[in-house]
């Protein structure tokens, strides 16, 4: 296909995935870089059967709601996909993605709408992985995120939603990475970042020479950082310095502290977590008599807070490492009233001791492909509030109608949170009652 045919067209929409959504000779187009009510000069750069799609090449009309990008990488790192779009237009769109879905997949409607819950936009990402590649032509290694169309790691000098220790120092990785002499052998860094502590994990396909060790350490010292290494797979994880780094976040509203390792699932924006925790905790209603189960409850994130306010509650998690941690994070905390359990959960468990117990309420927050597995066995007749915290709003949808076509649930309330400011990525929260 010819990389200069262009086009004019209005954008009418905005994607799931934040394009611009146009149509042209009976195809939907997906327009990179434009936003509704825009009129733009479009390039076409991949013909399909069923749609095109395009970047925008000219804008000729400007939305009131865009914005200039503060990243001089936007639109080439594939990292962010709407940092032209202003803080409050993004979380409106993301809000009608979610109503979207519940209208279309689970042909439900919420009797209200949460008010959005949203957070400073930009330093918050506390997870994440850096892609590395050695490039001949440049002569030197490239530290970032993969460019929008996946196949290359964009040249980047900084991040604006990494955590300031490593956005602000993207440039000075990639300078470090390509002193070593395996430079060709490492593919990723993942970043976890504590309270005190942030930890870059490398990745390496071949064992590392004293002197890419001594520069490894010599960096962390220089710059803060605590440095593991991952020769093989995840349990491959270990220190190189400091020799017992320490990461670990708390939750000041239920007084607790959660010890992780670098590579266990936490959320990634530190502050919105808090003020998601909050949420679901007053949607929950927890009261000091109630029995409540916390189903794929992780390290505890919703656990121990939902401990300090309810007599007993039951933690259900697949990952037998979290579970181990999760418990010595009760005993850490003092909290004696939660109990643990490993379980896969996309199973049927209903034959399960704490699956035939009573619970007052439940909580959830399941992976993306959601929880429509537990609905098979759960909840039971005297559970009569669940909320559900999602990260993906399909499923979701599908779920709420399984709640309340099969178990007799209403779907009284549900939001957005806008967990990744700048990304599609839609986090929400919805209250189901019986």
């Amino acid at each position: 296909m010819k990389k200069d045919i262009t086009f004019d067209i209005t954008i009418a929409d905005l994607s799931h995935d934040g394009r611009g959504v146009a149509h042209r000779d009976g195809k939907a187009v997906f327009v990179a870089g434009g936003l509704p009510g825009e009129a733009v000069t479009a390039r076409l750069t991949q013909r399909s059967r069923h749609y095109d799609e395009a970047v925008v090449e000219t804008l000729h009309s400007r939305s009131p709601d865009r914005v200039d990008p503060r990243c001089a990488h936007f639109g080439t790192c594939g990292g962010c996909a709407l940092q032209h779009l202003s803080p409050p237009a993004q979380i409106a769109a993301k809000q009608h993605v979610l109503a979207e879905n519940f209208e279309r997949i689970g042909k439900v409607t919420p009797k209200r709408w949460l008010e959005p819950l949203s957070g400073e936009p930009w330093g918050y990402r506390r997870k994440g992985r850096l892609s590395v590649k050695y490039v001949d032509k440049k002569g030197r290694a490239l530290v970032g995120f993969r460019e929008a169309n996946g196949r290359y790691v964009a040249d980047i000098a900084r991040c604006e939603v990494l955590v300031p220790a490593v956005g602000e120092r993207v440039a000075a990785i990639g300078e470090l990475v390509g002193r070593l002499d395996a430079v060709r052998e490492i593919p990723q860094i993942e970043i976890a970042a504590g309270d005190d502590t942030v930890a870059l994990i490398f990745r390496h396909l071949s064992p590392l020479s004293e002197h890419d060790r001594a520069a490894l350490v010599a960096f962390a010292q220089a710059h803060g950082f605590a440095v593991y290494l991952q020769p093989g797979g995840n349990d491959s994880v270990h220190p190189l310095w400091p020799e017992s780094p320490r990461l670990a976040f708390a939750i000041p509203s239920a007084n607790v502290e959660l010890e992780f390792r670098p590579l266990d699932f936490i959320q990634v924006n530190a502050r919105m977590n808090e003020r998601m925790i909050a949420h679901a905790l007053a949607l929950l209603d927890p009261q000091p008599a109630e029995s409540v189960l916390d189903l794929f409850c992780g390290l505890g994130n919703f656990t121990f807070p939902l401990a300090r306010q309810c007599a007993h509650v039951v933690g259900v998690e697949g990952e037998h490492g979290l579970v181990e941690r999760a418990k010595a994070g009760a005993v850490a905390n003092g909290i004696a009233n939660v109990e643990y359990h490993v379980a896969n959960l996309l199973d049927d468990q209903r034959d399960t001791p704490w699956a035939r117990a009573s619970f007052d309420k439940i909580l959830l927050d399941p992976p993306r492909s959601g929880a429509a597995a537990v609905f098979d066995y759960l909840p039971r007749k005297g559970t009569n509030r669940i909320v559900y915290v999602s990260c993906h709003p399909g499923s979701l949808a599908r779920d709420a109608g399984i709640l309340v076509e099969k178990h007799g649930f209403k779907l009284k309330a549900a939001g957005v949170m806008d967990m990744f400011p700048h990304t599609a990525h839609v986090e929400s929260i919805a209250l189901f009652e019986r």
